[in-house]
């Protein structure tokens, strides 16, 4: 941990912020996002807007999924707390996402399109169309401005080669990095290989976001389970990075980069120390793949994290090295800092020293992501 400077955030947080977590909703999105990108044989199945009862809604392969341009938190998103939940389409409109960013003091940000939750098709050709086009989407959305938008592309999971294409077509068209759903493969198949070897040779990083692996909590918004999903979902990505890193996926691949969005911090600390004690306890149990090195290590050198506020934060920074560790917005979300992010960083880590504050707020995301410095 830097220990060079002894001003910390306490003092003033005034350089542009870099966010590792954002999002496009599909309650924000256009309605037209996969009708106008997709073949006519394709609208009846894929996601599109049906409106009934006066109400918009967001129809795929026949199951509801949502409100069109209402977001699901309501009030308690950052729209609302910001006096723009009338404006349920802002988030995709980059022009006003520029706007907000300005007004939070946001330089730049990566962006999570409605793959957080999948996408509930069950033919993986029309599954992996309309992934391509929310792609195509990201491409335009972004080239508003470049330099600070970095909405990721979906890349299909039904298959490691179409995995593996997706990507290299996301290098070629500028993408920053790359989502893939973790929670439908068995991400320690050596078959995914391919798309691993993919991945360190775009040098893309790829996320893994929370979302999934709940099994028996329901996601019921007017419930007890969603205060209950919400607790708990952080912490389901344990399995896959379990699974990453003691399958040999890291450790024969170093030059992959993984991230692990919105997995919060607190629960990492103990993870890796379980994870370094299992082999050390367990000699020679792995007949499969043991592992070189250390999880831990294998960790500091692959994986980066994100979150937002946090109790306790800086502690948990200090445990895990800062160099790991990218602070998110959650811009629109209930969790989100927005609009009043700098407050929130320079409370959260009011003890932290100010070089590292810097590193987990800007200068991490900038680097592995490729942004540029920012510009007044």
């Amino acid at each position: 941990m830097t220990t060079t400077t002894t001003t910390t955030t306490e003092s003033f947080v005034d350089w542009p912020l870099y966010s590792c977590d954002d999002h496009l909703d599909m309650w924000s999105l256009p309605i037209d996002l996969w009708t106008s990108r997709l073949p006519v044989a394709d609208h009846e199945r894929a996601p599109r807007v049906v409106t009934t009862d006066g109400q918009a809604r967001w129809v795929v392969d026949g199951n509801v999924v949502g409100i069109s341009g209402l977001p699901t938190s309501g009030a308690h998103g950052a729209l609302g707390r910001a006096g723009l939940l009338h404006d349920g389409l802002r988030p995709s409109q980059p022009d006003k996402r520029l706007v907000d960013m300005n007004r939070d003091g946001l330089f730049a940000s990566v962006i999570y399109g409605p793959a957080v939750l999948g996408l509930p098709i069950a033919d993986a050709a029309l599954k992996e169309r309309c992934w391509r086009a929310w792609n195509d989407f990201a491409s335009d959305f972004n080239a508003y401005e470049p330099r600070r938008l970095a909405a990721l592309p979906v890349l299909p999971n039904h298959s490691p080669e179409a995995a593996a294409a997706e990507l290299e077509r996301a290098a070629a068209a500028g993408h920053r990095g790359a989502l893939l759903y973790c929670f439908e493969i068995d991400c320690g198949d050596p078959k995914w290989d391919r798309l691993w070897a993919t991945a360190a040779e775009t040098r893309l990083p790829i996320s893994f976001h929370i979302g999934g692996g709940v099994s028996t909590i329901p996601i019921r918004p007017d419930s007890w389970a969603h205060l209950a999903f919400s607790t708990v979902v952080a912490m389901q990505l344990c399995e896959p990075l379990a699974t990453m890193i003691f399958s040999g996926a890291l450790e024969r691949h170093p030059g992959m980069r993984l991230v692990m969005a919105e997995a919060g911090l607190g629960w990492l600390p103990y993870f890796l120390n379980r994870m370094d004690a299992s082999t050390l306890k367990r000699p020679g149990v792995a007949r499969d793949y043991q592992l070189q090195a250390m999880p831990s290590e294998i960790f500091r050198r692959q994986v980066h994290v994100t979150f937002e506020e946090e109790a306790d934060g800086a502690t948990f920074i200090d445990l895990l090295g800062a160099d790991n560790v990218m602070w998110a917005s959650d811009f629109p979300h209930a969790d989100s800092t927005f609009p009043e992010s700098r407050a929130s960083i320079a409370e959260s880590f009011a003890s932290l020293p100010l070089a590292d504050c810097r590193k987990i707020t800007a200068d991490n995301c900038r680097e592995l992501y490729g942004f540029g410095p920012a510009f007044s």
